[in-house]
Parts: C-alpha cells; sequence; structure tokens
C-alpha cells in the first residue's frame, strides 16, 4: 500500500500542469488575447512556408530565415502526421505532446527512481511563465528530446549520445549537453553515439535533398537581436543620437548601423570564452556526482544564451527544460541559477510579446525590461558557473588536502 502511494503521480502536479496547458492551448488558437504581437503567425506562415518547399524534396535554398540544421525539417513537417487538421491547428497540438512528454518524463523518473518533484514543478511552472509563445516555436519539441537525452546520460551513455545527436540535428544547442559527460567508459560510448548518429543523419539529409547545409552560410550578415545582452549598448546609445536602425533582418528584430558589428563580434568572443571555461572546468573537474551532467548542461546552455547576439524568447524554453532535470538531484547545486531563470522567463514574455514595442522603441520601460531579464540571465550564468566549479573542482581539492584524523590514520596503518 506505501509503495502505491509513493509511486501515484501527484494531483497537485497534474492539476497545475493540465490548467496552465488549457490556458496556453487557449491562446495559441485565439481563444484567449495577449496584448502584443501576433506570437502564432510564424506557424501560420513561415512555418508553412517551408513546410511547402520541404514538400518538393529541397530545402528552402533562398530563404535567409531558414538557419536551422537538417532535422529540422522533420519538425516543420510534422503536422501532416494529423492530415484531419490544418496546419497551424496541428503544429500547437504537437507542441503540447511534446510537452506532454517532458512532464511524463520528469514525474516517471521523480516517482519511479525517487527523485526530488522539484524538479517537475520546475517544468510545470516554469513553461507557462513563457506564455503562448512555447507553442508557437518548435523547440519544445527539441527540448524533449534534450531532456530524454539528459535523463538517460547516467544508465544509458550510448542511447543519452543518440538523442543528443538527434537533438542537434534539430537545433544545433543539444551538443552541449555532452560536456557533462562523466570521463572514462561513459564519455567514449556517448560521444562516439553522438558523432556517428549526427554523421548518419547528416549523410541521409545531404543525399535526400538539396541544401541541407545552406543554413550555414544565411547567419554572416546578420546585427545584434534587440533582445540579446549587446543590444543594451544601442537600446542605450540611441537616447544620446546613434544613427543605426531597427528593422527586421533575418527573421529576427535586430540593430543595424555604426559599431553593430564590433559588438556582434566581442558578443562571439564572449561565447568563445565560455567555452573554454567549459573546457578549463572539464580537465580540472574531481568528482563526478550524479547531478553533474545536468548541473553541467544547464551552465553550458547558459553561457551559450547569454552570450549570443541573439536570444529568442524560445531559448528560454531550452533553459526551463535543462534547468527542470537538474532540480531532480537532490545534489544540484543549482537551485538558485534555476531561480533566476524562472524570473527571467517572467520578464521575458513581459518583454515579448507583451511590451514588445516598448522594447523596439528603446524606451524607458523598454529598456528597463531587458536590463532586468538579461540581468538575471547574467547573474543565473555567473552563480551556475561558480556552483558547478565549486562542487566538482574547489571542494574535492580540498577534500583530498586535509589530512585525516589522527586515529583514523593510526586504524588505517595497522595490517590486516
Amino acid at each position: 500500500m506505501m509503495t502505491r502511494m509513493k509511486t501515484r503521480p501527484p494531483a497537485s502536479l497534474l492539476v497545475v500542469w493540465v490548467l496552465t496547458r488549457t490556458l496556453l492551448l487557449l491562446c495559441v488558437f485565439g481563444v484567449v488575447t495577449v496584448p502584443g504581437p501576433d506570437v502564432t503567425s510564424d506557424v501560420s506562415v513561415i512555418y508553412h512556408g517551408w513546410s511547402d518547399v520541404l514538400r518538393t524534396g529541397t530545402f528552402p535554398l533562398d530563404d535567409v530565415t531558414w538557419q536551422y540544421p537538417p532535422a529540422a525539417a522533420v519538425a516543420i513537417l510534422s503536422p501532416a502526421l494529423l492530415p484531419f487538421l490544418e496546419y497551424a491547428s496541428a503544429f500547437f497540438l504537437l507542441a503540447f505532446l511534446a510537452d506532454a512528454a517532458v512532464f511524463f518524463m520528469l514525474l516517471y523518473v521523480a516517482e519511479r527512481q525517487g527523485k526530488a518533484r522539484r524538479g517537475v514543478w520546475v517544468w510545470v511552472v516554469g513553461l507557462p511563465l513563457l506564455g503562448q509563445t512555447v507553442y508557437a516555436r518548435y523547440d519544445v519539441m527539441v527540448t524533449a528530446v534534450a531532456v530524454a537525452a539528459l535523463l538517460a546520460a547516467a544508465r544509458h551513455p550510448r542511447a543519452a549520445g543518440v538523442l543528443t545527436a538527434v537533438g542537434a540535428m534539430l537545433k544545433v544547442w543539444p551538443v552541449l549537453l555532452l560536456i557533462g559527460t562523466r570521463r572514462g567508459r561513459a564519455t567514449r560510448e556517448a560521444w562516439g553515439a553522438a558523432a556517428l548518429t549526427a554523421a548518419g543523419i547528416a549523410g541521409v539529409c545531404a543525399l535526400a535533398m538539396p541544401g541541407a547545409f545552406a543554413f550555414l552560410t544565411f547567419q554572416r550578415d546578420r546585427g545584434t537581436e534587440v533582445e540579446s545582452l549587446g543590444a543594451l549598448v544601442f537600446h542605450v546609445a540611441r537616447r544620446f543620437g546613434w544613427s543605426g536602425t531597427v528593422q527586421l533582418n533575418y527573421g529576427s528584430v535586430e540593430f543595424l548601423g555604426p559599431y553593430v558589428d564590433l559588438v556582434s563580434a566581442l558578443a562571439q568572443g564572449l561565447t568563445v570564452l565560455g567555452f573554454g571555461w567549459l573546457v578549463l572546468w572539464r580537465l580540472r573537474a574531481r568528482a563526478w556526482g550524479s547531478a553533474t551532467p545536468a548541473d553541467a548542461g544547464l551552465v553550458a546552455v547558459l553561457l551559450f544564451t547569454t552570450t549570443s547576439r541573439v536570444i529568442s524568447p524560445q531559448y528560454m524554453v531550452w533553459l526551463v527544460g535543462v534547468a527542470a532535470v537538474c532540480l531532480l538531484f537532490r545534489e544540484s547545486r543549482m537551485t538558485l541559477p534555476v531561480w533566476l531563470v524562472l524570473a527571467a522567463s517572467l520578464v521575458t514574455f513581459l518583454e515579448f510579446p507583451v511590451w514588445f514595442g516598448h522594447v523596439v522603441a528603446s524606451d524607458t520601460q523598454g529598456l528597463l525590461l531587458m536590463l532586468v531579464r538579461n540581468g538575471l540571465l547574467v547573474a543565473a550564468t555567473l552563480s551556475a558557473c561558480h556552483r558547478l566549479w565549486r562542487a566538482t573542482v574547489t571542494e574535492p581539492r580540498r577534500a583530498e588536502r586535509t589530512p585525516l584524523p589522527r586515529q583514523a590514520t593510526d586504524e588505517r596503518s595497522v595490517p590486516a
């Protein structure tokens, strides 16, 4: 009887998940209206247009807004699985099912493997903080694959590698999760499986359809997106007569004009420095706990997101998903960074779509929103890096240097 009660899903989790997801569906189907631009138009216009091109047997070769790895075609074409619905409606329902898959994966691990329910709560509460955008982009589908990879990492490193590669061929960022793989056999199996899977998918896509890797050349002339960390420079500069412009460019609203190339280069430099820090951490790490793969994955995704010259609202979906896996583990050190990510998610919803006009105008309200949101992301990133380093480098080395108590030393010197 006690076992049954322990494994029974808590009613509160189910009720909150159902209520919040019902609200999200009502938003994307237009029953409930949210202030700001219509975020669903990307699905009904852009995604639908891409699907029409993909069905002809080629990638969108002449569309610079197509900036995704070849397996993204699967997500864009997925509404065909529900032929009785029009494209946008089918997409929203499939995004909802991906959300449900993450919820039940997290719940299963929490209940059957004795993990902490707080990780499930992070997903249940955190995702709706971003509003209807989560069902109007395919990022929730990618996040489902990434969460599955992280959950498989401890017991099935090869499966984790395969899933990570699938996620990376959908939208690149899941490859970052490999940085936290336990050194030794687990790393060899996971990284090897990931490399073989990625090569296989890339080869099939390249042979099956022209233009599988055209996306690699479509980002050369990008500016600095108005929601990014570097964009704060231009939000302030506009108040002092900066002569640049804000316009739709490569599928996002970006700053274009003097010094934009410099700020974009600096952002890319910060990304390189962040990855250099991750490599140094991996070389210096002395202890690998059960939470380390997820904690390191969150650090990697935070570094990538915060330093990027583009921080789209849907990027926060990635962070919420990885954060949820982290807090399944009671020994995770990421509690504070996760809270900061959740706070940043709420502010992200306020800046897009609710008050996006203020952000584009760089007025006082828009500037404050971007200062708060990006400040929270910077704080989360620095805190997560510090906590990961302390847990896996500083504290283990300190323990190694601490001499054993004299009694324990004497006992160890006695021959068996």
